[in-house]
């Protein structure tokens, strides 16, 4: 009988995903956040499959890791969904609930929400602290960042940002955060240790997120409108060139590479990902990976990458070598975000 349960965890392990000697759990997993029905999809990266499905709360979007990958992280917000397409008049005219904004905390080991940090007004997106001890969010209808305390659980400090701010970043020294603006067509860049900002650079129409280089020398910062990405000098606060994506690409996402070799941008309506050999800002492939990616988030290796595509409802697995879809995973109702992290033991 021992032997045959052992058997039956072996098997399970390796279902879901790389295991230890012991049979404990081990590799990443990939979480997603599904803005239309309030929850977050669990994938195990090994297998690519959908482990759980966790309730977090109305309309998540953004979504982050703790750096010990015990927690997750989700935005929340009671403010209606109102594209840009809507009319003032008829977005105002939906229902709005405040009580139900905030940073929803998952446990990683029980899969289970914990508790819910405020987040400011209708946060959007998020960024944590390098040691993990502080949240700076977007509050998308307020133009302002948050700064959270985790620990107290109470927003310390709120800074004036660009209109209608969305994409956040903190950078690999952990030293800035930049918030990008997509009314003001803008970054605001604030300093980690005061929580002041220091600069707002002007970039491309409607930048929707921002990237680092691992050396923090350089930022990558996407406009939707105009199929572009900003490249920043992080010390001088200035756009130092331009990268212009195929006719038709709606900038979203975006990442480096972990060799800092590559640029992925996920672009949006497009439907497609643009990969970008960064030693020559030249677009080397273009894949198609499902309808209006936005969230996008890579493996530790590099080697796997993730997209969220909202209106399928589904994830695209890609391979970062060949650049061939390996898969479509079902998730939820509008995949928005995806972050990974490790499995804990």
């Amino acid at each position: 009988m021992r032997a045959k349960n052992a058997a039956l965890l072996t098997g399970a392990c390796l279902l879901l995903t790389a295991c230890t000697d012991n049979n404990r759990p081990r590799g990443e997993l990939v979480y997603v956040s599904n803005e239309d029905s309030g929850d977050l999809s669990v994938i195990a990266a090994a297998s690519n499959e959908v482990v759980a499905t966790v309730p977090v709360g109305k309309r998540p979007r953004g979504v982050r890791v703790s750096p010990d990958g015990r927690t997750v992280y989700v935005a929340l917000s009671g403010s209606p969904k109102c594209p840009p397409w809507m009319s003032e008049e008829d977005c105002a005219a939906q229902d709005t609930d405040k009580s139900l904004d905030g940073i929803a905390v998952v446990d990683v080991a029980t899969r289970k929400l914990v508790r819910i940090l405020p987040g400011g007004s209708d946060p959007e997106t998020f960024d944590l602290s390098r040691d993990g001890t502080m949240l700076f969010v977007s509050n998308e209808d307020a133009g302002l960042a948050s700064i959270v305390d985790n620990a107290r659980g109470e927003v310390v400090k709120t800074v004036t940002v660009g209109e209608e701010p969305e994409g956040v970043r903190t950078s690999p020294d952990g030293k800035l955060v930049y918030v990008t603006g997509e009314t003001d067509h803008n970054v605001t860049v604030i300093e980690t240790a005061t929580g002041d900002a220091r600069a707002q650079i002007p970039v491309g129409h409607r930048p929707r997120d921002a990237a680092f280089s691992s050396d923090s020398r350089l930022a990558f910062v996407t406009s939707e409108i105009d199929g572009t990405v900003s490249v920043i000098d992080v010390e001088h606060d200035e756009v130092m060139k331009t990268i212009t994506l195929p006719q038709g690409s709606r900038s979203m996402g975006v990442l480096v590479g972990v060799d800092n070799k590559k640029l992925f941008v996920s672009n949006g309506r497009s439907g497609t990902v643009s990969v970008v050999d960064l030693a020559t800002d030249q677009v080397v492939a273009s894949i198609e990976v499902g309808p209006r990616p936005w969230g996008i988030a890579l493996t530790t290796d590099g080697r796997k990458l993730y997209t969220a595509n909202g209106p399928s409802n589904d994830v695209t697995v890609v391979d970062t070598e060949t650049f061939e879809v390996l898969d479509r995973i079902a998730v939820g109702e509008s995949p928005w975000g995806i972050a990974i992290g490790p499995a804990t033991p």
